[in-house]
């Protein structure tokens, strides 16, 4: 079982990375997010920031749908990200060593040429 304590300790772990403030968490690496806290947004309510809900970037739609086709029990997505190659993980349902890889993947695919080739 992971928390935001985890993914604040093993994104900040990984070279060049900026936490940005915010109500939960939020990372980048050369200026782009990689894993973040997810907004959710519920009608006519405002908006609620979940901690226990990581957004990951996974690169593109066919990573995408295999996470959310194979493992449907830790990645979901919403309306409103059915365009963009990121899917929301829930936090409890996942091992801390799962969401290193989860988190150092996304960190990869976003991280420019010359920060990713250090590691």
């Amino acid at each position: 079982m992971a928390d935001a304590d985890d993914v604040r300790r093993i994104a900040l772990a990984l070279p060049e990375v900026a936490e940005i403030p915010s109500d939960g968490f939020d990372f980048r690496v050369g200026g782009k997010g990689f894993v973040w806290s997810y907004p959710e947004r519920t009608p006519g309510k405002p908006r609620r920031i979940r901690t226990d809900v990581a957004v990951l970037f996974v690169g593109d739609e066919a990573e995408k749908q295999a996470l959310l086709l194979g493992e449907p029990a830790l990645f979901f997505t919403a309306p409103g990200y059915d365009d963009f190659p990121l899917v929301m993980l829930r936090l409890p349902e996942v091992s801390a060593e799962r969401l290193s890889e989860l988190i150092t993947d996304a960190w990869r695919m976003r991280a420019p040429a010359s920060v990713n080739d250090s590691m």
